[in-house]
């Protein structure tokens, strides 16, 4: 089987700087996505802090992702690039990692689900890739992966759990705080496998910014496993926030164990009042996964912690299947 925490070359040291290295090496590749503001939404809060939300729903593939994969593409040699890249996915990381393969002419290929929803094989499959179906469990990904790899020698490029993805990751944040006009207090971030907020938290090191993660209920084992103090390598995942479903990395846990505050869980149905506002008020397209930082960020459980001054929230993708009802859509029985 193979390995998650895997880099396909000598990887930079988990820190800020290397994150710091990563955006030099990225920035023409990646959208500097928007910071936006909402005086109606920050004015909700009990604190009134100010918002600022990264929008990474408009980065390329809607996601991100797109960082990650660029980075870890940008990191390979060129006999590596000359035999393509390969991975697994059924959402985000397919696509972001299809697009940035297509941009640089090199071949991907791409292990999904059969499962998977309809608009996000088109993506892929848009980007050039060449997709291979297979049941939907872990043990049938991974033998499907390995098959594709040992016949192409293709380099496997992981969707969370590797030194590249999370240093391209924590990306979003160094943009972030160079686009707002004062110091962030905290910064919010959601959590699945963990790439994101592990490197949004290196790349704060040393800022002072309290790092939260954000994540799910029926997804919580980061949360679990902090109390824990161990990781929790298997979830039995029930949210709609489809991109958070994954366990925590083997990587990410003890930089999150480390560096975050807290991990935040929500309801499902918190973090689909979070996406209606988000849409409603913001006028922007969210998926329940981009929502959840927010709908954290309201909660009970962080508006106790009284925390003062301006909050940064990464939204992390809207990539939303806009051919089915909306979650807040009530819609009548035929």
């Amino acid at each position: 089987m193979l390995s998650e925490a895997t880099d396909p070359a000598q990887p930079l040291p988990l820190t800020r700087s290397s994150v710091l290295a990563a955006k030099k090496t990225i920035s023409h590749l990646i959208h500097c996505t928007p910071a936006l503001t909402s005086s109606s939404l920050s004015g909700s809060l009990p604190g009134k802090n100010r918002l600022f939300f990264k929008a990474e729903n408009f980065q390329k593939g809607g996601a991100f992702k797109f960082r990650g994969a660029s980075y870890s593409l940008s990191c390979l040699t060129p006999q590596e690039l000359a035999k393509g890249v390969c991975t697994h996915s059924s959402g985000n990381h397919a696509g972001a990692l299809a697009l940035a393969a297509q941009q640089r002419g090199v071949k991907c290929y791409v292990v999904m689900p059969s499962n998977s929803a309809q608009p996000k094989v088109d993506a892929v499959r848009s980007y050039g890739a060449s997709i291979t179906f297979c049941e939907p469990n872990a043990p049938a990904r991974a033998a499907t992966l390995a098959a594709v790899q040992a016949q192409t020698g293709a380099t496997f490029i992981p969707p969370y759990d590797a030194v590249n993805t999370i240093l391209g990751q924590g990306t979003a944040l160094l943009e972030l705080v160079e686009q707002v006009p004062e110091k962030l207090a905290a910064v919010v971030a959601p959590v699945g496998g963990g790439g994101l907020l592990a490197g949004t938290a290196l790349a704060a090191d040393g800022t002072g910014i309290r790092i939260f993660g954000a994540e799910p209920a029926g997804a919580d084992d980061c949360a679990r496993g902090l109390e824990e103090g161990k990781r929790l390598p298997d979830v039995d995942a029930h949210t709609i926030a489809d991109g958070l479903r994954t366990p925590v990395g083997v990587l990410n846990f003890p930089i999150i164990q480390e560096k975050v505050e807290k991990v935040i869980t929500v309801t499902d149905e918190e973090i689909i009042e979070a996406m209606r506002l988000m849409w409603e008020r913001m006028k922007i397209v969210v998926e329940p996964s981009g929502a959840t930082a927010f709908a954290a960020v309201r909660s009970k459980q962080f508006q106790e912690l009284g925390i003062q001054g301006p909050i940064g929230i990464i939204i992390s993708g809207g990539n939303v299947d806009l051919s089915k009802p909306l979650p807040w859509a009530h819609v009548p029985p035929e």
